[in-house]
């Protein structure tokens, strides 16, 4: 029998707590997950939530565009429906703050001031243009979870464990939200 991707989101804080990380690529199992309609953008939704908060943001500019961002998704449940003239104008704005580039021997290199501002800017970008590429959707899972430890690299370890199991009571909510609102038409357009 296959595991379930409860089961498989478990095996990976197993492993942080047993070995002190776990490969970046444990989170592949999300995949299959997002090809499930509705869920890679609600995925995506909430990353982008979840990176307003935390530390203060280094710049009067960030902390402008991280109001921009709480206000469109606080926006999201008046309105019924994603606003994506809205969505697309902030992350051209979300993009055009961290414009920059630095031209190595091997090609050019974007400078990132803001972590969260990044992460953000990729969820949208699911939003607008990619709801049905589950790869993105990994992609964005890493980038939130993973963190460098000189022991590991960049592996889930550390402050990860944490946001690994955020992500796991995710699934879990997104999946029973799907159970009890089985007909229903949810905001994003899907079950």
């Amino acid at each position: 029998m296959a595991l379930t991707i409860h089961r498989k989101l478990a095996s990976i804080l197993e492993e942080i707590d047993r070995k002190g990380f776990a490969e970046l690529l444990r989170l592949t199992v999300l995949k299959k997950w997002f090809d499930t309609p509705g869920r890679l953008t609600a995925f995506a939704l909430w990353i982008a939530e979840k990176a307003t908060t935390g530390e203060a943001p280094a710049s009067e500019t960030e902390a402008a565009l991280l109001e921009q961002v709480r206000a469109l998704i606080a926006d999201l449940p008046a309105r019924g429906d994603l606003n994506l003239g809205a969505m697309r104008e902030l992350h051209g704005r979300l993009k055009a703050f961290q414009s920059d580039y630095m031209h190595l021997q091997w090609g050019p290199v974007r400078l990132v001031k803001s972590h969260r501002l990044m992460l953000i800017e990729d969820a949208f970008a699911i939003c607008l243009w990619h709801p049905d590429d589950p790869r993105l959707g990994y992609k964005l899972a890493a980038d939130y979870c993973g963190h460098y430890d000189a022991r590991y690299g960049r592996t889930l370890n550390g402050p990860s464990r944490d946001r690994v199991q955020e992500l796991s009571e995710f699934v879990a909510r997104r999946e029973a939200d799907e159970v009890a609102f089985a007909h229903a038409k949810s905001v994003l357009g899907e079950p």
